[in-house]
Parts: C-alpha cells; sequence; structure tokens
C-alpha cells in the first residue's frame, strides 16, 4: 500500500518534519539489516484514536533489541509516551505505527558495535492489508518454496529487519504466481507462519495454531486472537502442523497487526472447506474487530486511549 505522508516523525526525542526523517547512504542498518521494528494499528474511537496493543508491542521492540544485541537507551514508558504524542501530533483517527530502532551511521563492516543507535517512530494511514474485501471473501495463497530459517540461524522470535528477506522472498513468488500470499514452512517441513502473519487452522471445531518454537513471531494479534478463542469455548491447541492439514482443514485464516483476521479460502488452489469465510473465523473475525473498535467493553486493556 502507497504511503501517504503524515507531518511529523518522532527521532531520537523529538519530532522533526517527515522529509527531514533521513538516514546517511553507509548507515548499518541499510547494508546489514541491524535493526528492529514493530508495526501498531490505532483505531477511532468515541473521543479520539485507541491505540491497540501498545504495551505488548513496545515490550516486543525491547526484547528484539536484546536479542540482536542493540543497545536502545530509552525506558519503554517513553517510547509508550512518544507514539501517542506522534500519533496526536499528526492529528489521526485511524493509523499504522512503524516504531524502528537501527544501527545507523558509523562505521561500515559487519560489526555493528561502533555504529549509533537511532530511534524513530513514523504514523500514517493505512487501509487494510489485503483489501477490505479479503476481510469477508478471503485469499487464495500458495505453500512457498522458501523456508523459514532453522533454529540458530537467524532469531525468528525477534522482529528484525534482516528477517524480512526471507519473507521478501515469500511474498513475491506468491504474487508472481497469482496469489495473495505465501504460507512457509519451517526446516522440517511444517507450517510456520505467512509472509508477515501468524496462521490458525480449524479443524472439528478445534482451533490450531504452531507454537512459538516452530520458527514464528509471536504475534500480538496471534496472543489476542486466542484469547478469545478461548472466551468463546473454542478449544485451542498450540502444536506442529503438518502441511497436509491446510489441505484437508475446516478453516483457515491470518493473523497480524495488519492482516487483521483474514480468511484463507483456498491454498495451492485446492479449496479450503466451502471455500468461503468458515463461522468460527468469522466469530473470531467480528469478536476482534468489536474490541478494536470500541464496540464492547475494552476488558483486558488493549486499547491505549489518544485524548
Amino acid at each position: 500500500m502507497k504511503l501517504i505522508p503524515s507531518d511529523f516523525i518522532w527521532r531520537n526525542g523529538e519530532l522533526i518534519p517527515w522529509a527531514d526523517a533521513t538516514i546517511h547512504a553507509l548507515s548499518h542498518v541499510v547494508h546489514y539489516g541491524s535493526g528492529v521494528f514493530e508495526g501498531i494499528r490505532a483505531y477511532p474511537g468515541d473521543g479520539g484514536p485507541n491505540i491497540l496493543g501498545l504495551t505488548e508491542h513496545v515490550r516486543r521492540l525491547f526484547e528484539s533489541c536484546r536479542i540482536i544485541g542493540l543497545p536502545l537507551d530509552y525506558e519503554p514508558s517513553l517510547i509508550e509516551q512518544a507514539v501517542v504524542d506522534t500519533v496526536r501530533a499528526n492529528k489521526h483517527e485511524t493509523c499504522y505505527i512503524r516504531p524502528f530502532a537501527f544501527r545507523g551511521y558509523g562505521e561500515l563492516g559487519v560489526d555493528p558495535t561502533t555504529s549509533p543507535v537511532e530511534m524513530m517512530i513514523a504514523t500514517f494511514p493505512w487501509g487494510a492489508l489485503m483489501g477490505t474485501e479479503a476481510l469477508e471473501q478471503g485469499v487464495d495463497v500458495a505453500v512457498s518454496s522458501w523456508r523459514r530459517m532453522a533454529p540458530s540461524t537467524h532469531p525468528a522470535m525477534a522482529k528484525a529487519s534482516g528477517n524480512y528477506l526471507n519473507s521478501q522472498l515469500v511474498v513475491m513468488e506468491a504474487k508472481a504466481n497469482g496469489f495473495a500470499e505465501g504460507i512457509v514452512l519451517d526446516v522440517d517441513g511444517y507450517v510456520a507462519e505467512g509472509s508477515g502473519e501468524n496462521i490458525f487452522v480449524v479443524r472439528d471445531d478445534r482451533v490450531l495454531t504452531p507454537p512459538c518454537g516452530g520458527s514464528i513471531l509471536a504475534g500480538v494479534t496471534r496472543g489476542y486472537v486466542l484469547e478469545l478463542a478461548r472466551d468463546a469455548g473454542i478449544e485451542v491447541v498450540e502444536q506442529r502442523i503438518a502441511r497436509e492439514m491446510l489441505y484437508t482443514c475446516d478453516e483457515l485464516f491470518f493473523t497480524g497487526t495488519a492482516a487483521e483476521v483474514t480468511p484463507v479460502r483456498s491454498v495451492d488452489r485446492r479449496r479450503v472447506g466451502s471455500g468461503k469465510r468458515g463461522p468460527i473465523t468469522a466469530l473470531l473475525q467480528r469478536n476482534y474487530f468489536d474490541r478494536v473498535y470500541g464496540r464492547v467493553e475494552d476488558r483486558s486493556g488493549w486499547l491505549t486511549p489518544v485524548r
């Protein structure tokens, strides 16, 4: 989706004009992917926008920094407030939020430790990742020829910039072959996730999803959907999922900050279930949107208001 510029970006402690948020071509992150980031959404509320999962996302940002050895010299509470301030400064009612910590301009070489660490927060308008019709009709996907990173190669639990070369290869291959998205298997051939989404299988009224140790990113939205499923009395199982289950399941859907809750209608041109959004997917999707749009009580504190 094309970026629509906002007025301000938060950089290293201050709000600066959007056009001034540049980095040098020889910054370490440009050449070696030495950064971590988050994707957060703000939804419209009665008194202003509500930021979804702010504390959880900022916590994961700092955890990603620790995993890849990126010293971020801020307190999480300051970054949370900076996100709120940036949304407010840009006068958004709804938006996507991109916090980004990275190694900047210093010395050029694989060793990152001599390059300074910078922090930016951008906010901008952004709609449904795969289009609004996908939320109802579902999307057509394919199993990718690329695999997710094996354990002890790349840190899959960090939302690290360098990891997303793998994701780029997956989604480019899928779109080149006429699909909306790809599903990636882990090194052992079990289902991991999409290029940028977690995946859920519904079979015999149970919801199955790969475990956090299965070369996946532990998505914030994934956690919310697990909570909603349990609240609805649906049995939830985190387990390894064989590729064959993608072809025999009753329902299949993606979750993510950008993807929200998106049904999958076919895999490798094989219809999933009835080929339409299934009843459990529809229930979880409806309950999710009721919560994030403030139509029901926010019992678990998902939302941070921006007044």
